[in-house]
């Protein structure tokens, strides 16, 4: 099923494509220097690919060796010689690099699972197949063939969700190591030409002296990753035929169905399902997914959200984890290269997600997620440099208790284009998202009908790359019921029913509209300072959270960082850093929101220690919160002071630990908090690791929400508790690796969470007071209000998994689970608490899973 967004866009790459040719392609803007160029040669008889250079290729290919440091110093010579080789045929790249090593019995050693680093050496290939030096493939490999790789894009975000079907070989001999490579061409995106030049890179990493070097020299001051590289050339008559990958897989599920009558009752379940990869041409490929499965899934973390904003989670869906990174469309992102705010247009969770009415409608035999029927992606880039993806998804309805719907059959939509000119350094991008749900009477008063988003963002690079200019502007539109828009307006992302506010609650509207703008400036490299400055706006319609995420709208954000960055080793560090954030916050009424400011300082020691240090000073000026109440009238802040830091060891020692601690302070003094996460991580040999880190977190939080309540008078109180909060929890990590394609890897984590609330008061008729103490009045809250509450939760999943053979593999999965909640703290000790933990009725799920990879 397509929505009339994807199908109007499915045609545009294809008549683009069509335009394109060799003569069009832009040169680039600073063409590389032919020192830092090196030629392929084509292989007449492909070599043998096993860690040996006694093929014929390999006598008569250039040797490249040109090698830089890049850390702990910048452009210093090498400790120890590195060479490189490069040739071709009609379907592989072939690399041969030979690393040096007077000491070979030295050489760092570190069996993992795929794309998993341990403390051991690695030679890296860096491939820029467009030369467009904005995107690129990253394939590692250390002396024991364990294999990473990464897609790249704007020029230097890295994206490991990518498995490419490629082949490494690697040996220690008397000279060093040695790694050759086959890289059939079908896993890199080039345009249809006769004759090709990649950006090309090789870094090496000599573990034991924490060395880094490259070819050619990578510099960290400078700003970017893939514009650094150097090129590969030589390389004509590159296959340009049509790749096709389908990968048909079985799962058989056996789950736990307990029920109090029959508590170790169990069911059954197979189903049959495939993944097909189709290379429509050299640089456009179509992923599909039929009856996709999502078992093997590590389990989310245990959260106890008491704010009025939905918890975010991270994706871990093989189909939605690939190639994620390019369909982001980042909101309230403050920093150009690390966005981690999390919020933005496309959300790929919402997708499948747990039934939105089953609280309501549902039952303890109502499913806890969404079924999928089907889903596509299709991605390209033609030789202009557009870059273009179109995603659709199909997620089936959801039946409760007497045949109600709690999630209606629903079509995703997503289509995002970038466009890059002059060499990279000036970048286009549009994207809109869809989402058309078949609603019934049981439904249309919850949730949107449609729901519709469409941005723009504009990217500038200047003086050498180190300055950029960015500029985004969003538009949301969602339609419904008025009974569903209404509940829009009031929830925690809008509350236009709060007093005090320039916002009117209209119950009679069937749409809602919005929109976002942001303007930001920066230096993201030359020299050791950095800093941004970025202005945010969000109208107080904005919604974005049908296939996006948004914490809440109605926002004016201000926010500065400034930083001073050492690259080179000196005195006791390897490299070091101090920031410094300014950030002020209105609602779009002018009300001052947030005034915070924040120092932290890192530093790498040369013994391989890092430490960590900072401080957050909150609401230094007067500051009123408008969502502490839900809804209610504004609520002066108090200052809040919380420092934090941290350390970690040596990872390279068979024992490495750390430390990290946060303390929070507020409320007038009346509020404390503070957590303490420590770990140890055990290497028993190169092949068996085992990590235990144990979470402690007291929170004594004197302004705590209760809950609205309106009594026989149709008074409403808002409702504020001292809340004493103790969690406890353990995270356990064990991995085993018998070789590098079989893997055995076990998580689990009992989590702990008790809640006391005492001396309840309600706001005011001053709760814009100076003085904490008269914000709030006495009040006793119904007596059917719980007045604490205990959560339990133990998840564990231990997952087998071997790689038969490239891109075929095998997995067996065991996922067990315990969980209760209780609305009264407990007074026993953690102890005991995870004793009854362990003592409750366990959840179950095996499940094998076989996926076989066929390539033509």
């Amino acid at each position: 099923m397509l929505t009339p967004l994807l199908a109007l866009s499915l045609a545009m790459p294809f008549q683009l494509l069509q335009s394109d040719s060799v003569s069009a392609r832009r040169s680039p803007a600073n063409p590389t220097p032919a020192a830092i160029t090196t030629t392929a040669v084509r292989a007449m008889v492909p070599p043998r690919i096993d860690g040996r250079a006694d093929d014929a290729v390999w006598q008569t290919a250039p040797r490249q060796s040109a090698f830089r440091q890049f850390s702990p110093r910048v452009n210093a010579e090498p400790l120890f010689r590195t060479e490189f080789q490069a040739a071709y045929d009609d379907r592989n790249l072939y690399v041969f690099v030979r690393m040096f090593d007077p000491h070979p019995d030295s050489i760092m050693h570190a069996l993992s699972r795929r794309d998993q680093r341990g403390p051991s050496d690695q030679i890296k290939l860096i491939i820029d197949s467009y030369d467009d030096k904005r995107s690129g493939y990253e394939l590692a490999v250390n002396p024991d063939g364990v294999k990473r790789d990464y897609v790249i894009s704007d020029d230097h975000n890295e994206d490991g969700s990518w498995d490419g079907i490629w082949e490494a070989a690697t040996r220690v001999d008397s000279l060093g190591w040695t790694a050759e490579y086959r890289v059939p061409l079908s896993q890199l995106r080039y345009a249809a030409a006769a004759s090709h030049t990649f950006g090309f890179g090789v870094w090496r990493d000599i573990e034991r002296v924490n060395e880094r070097e490259s070819w050619p020299l990578y510099n960290p001051t400078l700003n970017g990753l893939v514009s650094q590289l150097g090129r590969l050339d030589g390389l004509s008559g590159l296959g340009a035929g049509r790749r096709v990958e389908a990968t048909p897989y079985v799962v058989t599920k056996n789950v736990q169905r307990g029920t109090a009558r029959s508590p170790y009752a169990r069911s059954e379940q197979t189903s049959i399902g495939g993944d097909v990869k189709a290379g429509l041409t050299p640089n456009v490929t179509l992923d599909a997914t039929i009856n996709p499965d999502f078992g093997q899934v590590e389990a989310d973390p245990a959260v106890v959200n008491l704010s009025a904003f939905e918890t975010f989670y991270a994706e871990k869906r093989p189909f939605f984890v690939e190639g994620a990174r390019f369909y982001q469309f980042p909101l309230n992102c403050y920093i150009v290269v690390d966005c981690s705010t999390n919020e933005g247009l496309f959300y790929s969770r919402r997708i499948g997600r747990s039934p939105a009415l089953r609280g309501l409608y549902g039952d303890a035999t109502t499913a806890t997620a969404t079924n999928i029927a089907g889903a596509a992606k299709l991605t390209g880039r033609t030789g202009r440099g557009l870059s273009f993806g179109m995603l659709d998804a199909l997620a089936q309805r959801v039946g409760g208790a007497n045949g109600q719907t709690v999630e209606p059959q629903a079509n995703y939509a997503v289509f995002r284009a970038q466009q890059d000119l002059r060499g990279g350094q000036i970048g286009l991008g549009l994207i809109a998202t869809a989402v058309n749900r078949s609603l019934d009477a049981s439904t249309a008063p919850y949730l949107h009908r449609d729901a519709y988003a469409i941005g723009a963002n504009f990217r500038n690079r200047f003086h050498h790359g180190d300055y950029e200019f960015n500029a985004q502007v969003t538009a949301s539109r969602v339609a419904g019921s008025a009974a569903a828009i209404a509940r829009t307006q009031t929830s925690s992302v809008h509350y236009y029913q709060q007093p005090g506010v320039a916002l009117a609650l209209d119950s009679t509207r069937t749409s809602l509209v919005g929109h976002e703008e942001q303007v930001k400036f920066g230096k993201y490299g030359g020299g050791i300072t950095r800093f941004e400055s970025s202005l945010v706006r969000q109208s107080a319609g904005f919604d974005v959270n049908d296939l996006g995420y948004l914490r809440r709208a109605d926002l004016l954000d201000w926010a500065t960082w400034a930083s001073l960055t050492w690259n080179d080793a000196r005195w006791i560090y390897r490299w070091a850093g101090l920031n410094g954030n300014h950030q002020l916050r209105w609602n779009t009424n002018g009300t001052k929101l947030d005034h915070m400011l924040n120092f932290n300082g890192h530093m790498g020691l040369l013994s391989n220690w890092d430490v960590h240090l900072g401080a957050t000073f909150a609401n230094v000026s007067p500051t009123l919160c408008d969502r502490c109440t839900r809804g209610g009238p504004l609520l002066r802040n108090s200052p809040v002071f919380a420092p934090w830091g941290g350390f970690n060891s040596d990872a390279r020692k068979t024992v490495s630990y750390g430390v990290w601690f946060n303390v929070n302070s507020g409320s007038a003094g009346h509020t404390y908090a503070y957590t303490y996460n420590p770990y140890v991580t055990l290497r028993v040999s190169t092949r068996l690791t085992a990590t235990v880190g144990p979470y402690y977190e007291h929170d004594n939080y004197d302004a705590q929400w209760f809950g609205n309540f309106t009594d026989a008078h149709q008074v409403t109180h808002y409702a504020f508790a001292h809340l004493d909060q103790t969690t406890v929890a353990m995270t356990t990590r064990i991995n085993f690796t018998a070789t590098p394609t079989l893997t055995l890897e076990f998580y689990g984590q009992p989590f702990v969470a008790n809640g006391t609330y005492s001396s309840f008061r309600e706001v005011s008729p001053t709760p814009r007071a100076a003085r904490y103490e008269d914000r709030y009045a006495a009040y006793t809250p119904p007596a059917s209000a719980a007045k604490g509450f205990k959560y339990t939760q133990l998840r564990t999943n231990a997952v087998m998994r071997w790689e038969f053979r490239p891109g075929s593999t095998l997995f067996a999965v065991w996922q067990h689970g315990r969980e209760d909640f209780a609305s009264q703290a407990s007074s026993q000790s953690w102890t005991r608490d995870y004793q009854d933990l362990f003592s409750l009725h366990p959840n179950n799920i095996l499940l094998l899973k076989l996926a076989y990879w066929l390539n033509r």
